[in-house]
């Protein structure tokens, strides 16, 4: 198989990313990824896209195979993951295209498969920094120099979809200082730092939340198309940041397993 040193996930409306690419068909013990896997290069660079949603968004956030995508990228000799993802924003002042490039998640799904060590091997890997310090770093001053907005550093609360938040629900995550909302980044964080794998994010800002007051609610149709609208940016960040990337070091992510037996 071709392999690839970097590992990209598409999110809500990113569904391709690179160009002359070949596809490869990953089998995994978990079951099948979201999609085939595109490879090609960038900047010199082996990069490796998966959509996490499938080709076609046909997985909901509580559907997609995290272990498997996971799993999938780690074969192909992926060691360090960008993880792109549309979020909600809980405060006014984090404006529609926006960028937050978060450091902490708060995990509030159900029922997701969410580790690779369910028995009878058992591993208690740290959360404590759950992203990547040195990929938060690369994400940050690539944005920078693009002359993207990007937030460095907020938490991220993952619900469990598909249904948006309720204005209740929306008004309690902003009253806990929370940041952003999404739906996919738990367990995909974890998981990668399971396999001791590097993972950062870029959340974009669709739209504000349903508790944020003053703003319209949220829906689809606007999630949709501020995406849209921002697509390019992100892919500049992406390819601003991708070159930039080095060796993984070792790290937070590359060291998590060495404490985690008892």
């Amino acid at each position: 198989m071709p392999s690839a040193e970097i590992g990209v996930f598409g999110g809500s409306g990113f569904y391709a990313f690179l160009d002359d690419v070949e596809e490869v068909v990953v089998k995994t013990p978990y079951g099948a990824p979201s999609a085939p896997v595109a490879i090609a290069e960038v900047g010199g660079r082996g990069v490796a896209f998966l959509p996490r949603h499938g080709r076609g968004h046909e997985l909901p956030p509580h559907r997609i195979n995290y272990r498997a995508n996971l799993w999938a990228l780690r074969e192909l000799g992926v060691c360090r993951v960008l993880g792109p993802c549309a979020c909600g924003a809980l405060r006014p002042e984090l404006g529609r295209g926006d960028f937050v490039v978060c450091d902490q998640y708060v995990d509030r799904t159900s029922g997701r498969a969410a580790t690779f060590y369910d028995g009878p091997e058992v591993l208690h890997v740290s959360a404590a920094e759950p992203y990547c310090p040195d990929l938060r770093r690369v994400l940050v001053e690539a944005a920078r120099d693009v002359g993207i907005t990007a937030h460095d550093g907020g938490t991220v609360v993952v619900v469990e979809g598909p249904r948006f938040s309720t204005a209740a629900e929306s008004r309690w995550f902003g009253s806990m200082g929370w940041d952003v909302v999404n739906m996919t980044q738990y367990p995909e964080a974890h998981l990668a730092r399971e396999l001791e794998l590097c993972y950062a994010s870029v959340a974009m800002v669709t739209d504000h939340d349903v508790g944020v007051e003053g703003v319209e609610p949220v829906s689809s149709a606007v999630v949709a198309q501020v995406f849209a609208e921002n697509l390019e940016r992100l892919r500049a960040l992406l390819l601003a940041a991708i070159p930039r990337i080095g060796p993984q070091p070792a790290d937070v992510c590359s060291t998590a397993l060495a404490a985690a037996r008892i």
